[in-house]
């Protein structure tokens, strides 16, 4: 308590008044870019990003530098090039590890060259650091030049901003546990977290519940705001709906929140020099971080009954909520939303309310299959599975591919037996999905594709290919279909969309996907 006083009166002394509890860190902040502030209380060392400097290691064209300002007294030092942490890459601070040592990203190397993620630690002692040594991480793989990330105050969750195999949208926030002397594979927080916008600079509170993280994605006041989520159980792809923190965001752009115990420190442009300046909230009893809104129901929206034989053992319920949209200009559209749980409940919702919101009570434990349909749109269907009695709201977005000629369709659920054209029955009710599409535009045609990894012999996979391409057409005929309408064309793994060198991307080249030829 006594340090987090003098820490409090040591801001208060230290920093201009810029606007009500935030103050901006003047005598660090420079023409410059800052970003990714991260406070050491122990040592009192602040740590950030400093963007094309030309005293950085790649001069004024470097990404970033880590630099860094010591507390004296009341006073920080001048900001300090860490010249041995920095080179020509982005570099930053991402915390502190369970063992006291600095964790930082840049594509840090002993010898080059040397194939590296960019992680790494280093030890800070008597103004010296040690050369940093690289650490791994299953899977881990950011395909974006944004990176963000923060470890928990624990050591043992580790949050990043990543552009990887399976992100929803651009950059989407990951998780690593640490589990022993290894960290397991990144996962995706989920489509509650992330959207088809950006989500970058993720932070996690002491008691590892409350996520905070910046977002252009979920609405707000300007370019990017912060948002904080809090988690729903043990799971870490369940979390309430984003809510933005009212008394940090601005019209500007506001990343990189990290919360201490009685302030937090950001980076905005607001009123800086266009680009991002370090600064510091204060909190106060009487403050409020959140929007305006009725936390038990941030969205307000109506919630519908359920058939009251399908409750069994007072299982709980949930809100399934969101938006349809455009795929391609996210505009609003209005649609249906079939939602099915086996053969005991069958639900027909629509985007009715307020902001062409849909949202309905479910059960908490099942396996749904949702079906999403809209006039003048290609329907989509997919599996929703939830098994979570502390859940109570699930925002759900969809995005809809409009009929048109040239539109392309990846069919994401066909799948095949290993090495062979037979079709997994798990895949008709997507493939029935295409004969209703074809039978309610009788002059449509379409072009099958098939595509395989690069894995054995090519001549092989151009055959394997054109065999269930052939399969998926046999399978449309067979239920009304004109042959005339169903073109194919089998490729192999000539037309990969993903790195075939990385077992977790082949995957995606594996795929069966349909053109619009004739509307």
């Amino acid at each position: 308590m006594l340090r987090t006083l003098i820490l409090f009166v040591l801001f208060l002394s230290t920093f201009s008044l810029q606007a009500q509890r935030i103050f901006s860190a003047d005598n660090i902040n420079s023409i410059y870019d800052e970003q990714n502030p991260f406070v050491d209380e122990e040592n009192g060392i602040l740590y950030f990003t400093r963007s094309n400097d030309p005293a950085n290691a790649g001069g004024k064209f470097d990404k970033g530098d880590i630099w860094y300002s010591l507390r004296s007294g009341n006073q920080w030092s001048s900001p300090i090039n860490a010249q041995m942490l920095n080179n020509s890459a982005l570099n930053s601070v991402l915390g502190i590890n369970a063992s006291g040592d600095l964790l930082l990203y840049g594509h840090y190397a002993d010898k080059s060259p040397v194939k590296t993620q960019g992680l790494a630690v280093s030890k800070y002692s008597n103004g010296q650091f040690t050369t940093p040594q690289n650490i791994d991480i299953p899977y881990f793989k950011n395909v974006s030049s944004i990176f963000g990330g923060s470890i928990s105050p624990n050591g043992e969750v580790l949050l990043f901003s990543l552009e990887s195999y399976d992100s929803k949208g651009t950059e989407d926030i990951y998780v690593s546990l640490k589990r022993g002397d290894t960290w397991t594979e990144p996962r995706n927080l989920g489509a509650t977290i992330n959207t088809r916008n950006q989500e970058f600079d993720p932070s996690i509170n002491s008691t590892l519940d409350t996520l905070y993280f910046s977002s252009n994605g979920h609405g707000g006041s300007g370019s990017s705001d912060v948002f904080m989520s809090v988690r729903q159980g043990s799971s870490w792809t369940n979390w309430s709906t984003p809510r933005a923190l009212k008394a940090i965001n601005s019209s500007g752009q506001e990343r990189g929140f990290k919360k201490y115990a009685q302030y937090a420190t950001f980076t905005s442009t607001q009123n800086s020099d266009g680009y991002g300046d370090i600064k510091f909230y204060i909190e106060s009893e009487h403050d409020s971080l959140f929007d305006d809104v009725n936390p038990e129901n941030p969205l307000n929206v109506k919630l519908e009954e359920v058939d009251k034989e399908l409750v069994v053992n007072n299982a709980s319920f949930f809100t399934l909520y969101g938006q349809v949209k455009d795929q391609n200009t996210e505009d609003l559209i209005d649609a249906v939303l079939q939602i099915t749980l086996e053969k005991e409940f069958d639900k027909r919702v629509v985007t009715d309310q307020p902001g062409k919101r849909y949202s309905i009570s479910l059960p908490s434990a099942g396996v749904y299959t949702i079906k999403v349909t809209a006039e003048d749109y290609i329907s989509y269907q997919e599996q929703l599975e939830v098994f979570s009695a502390e859940l109570k709201l699930l925002e759900k977005d969809f995005a809809l591919q409009k009929i048109e000629v040239g539109a392309r369709v990846k069919l994401e659920n066909v799948l095949f037996k290993q090495s062979k054209a037979t079709i997994e029955k798990s895949s008709y009710d997507e493939l029935n999905l295409v004969v209703a599409l074809l039978r309610d535009n009788p002059s449509m045609k379409i072009r099958l594709e098939g595509h395989t990894d690069n894995r054995g012999n090519a001549k092989q996979n151009l055959k394997l290919s054109k065999e269930r391409v052939e399969e998926v057409k046999r399978f449309l005929i067979k239920r009304g279909i004109a042959k005339k309408r169903v073109s194919g064309k089998g490729y192999g793994g000539a037309k990969p969309i993903a790195d075939n060198s990385d077992p977790n991307s082949r995957k995606l080249n594996r795929r069966v996907e349909f053109i619009i030829l004739r509307q």
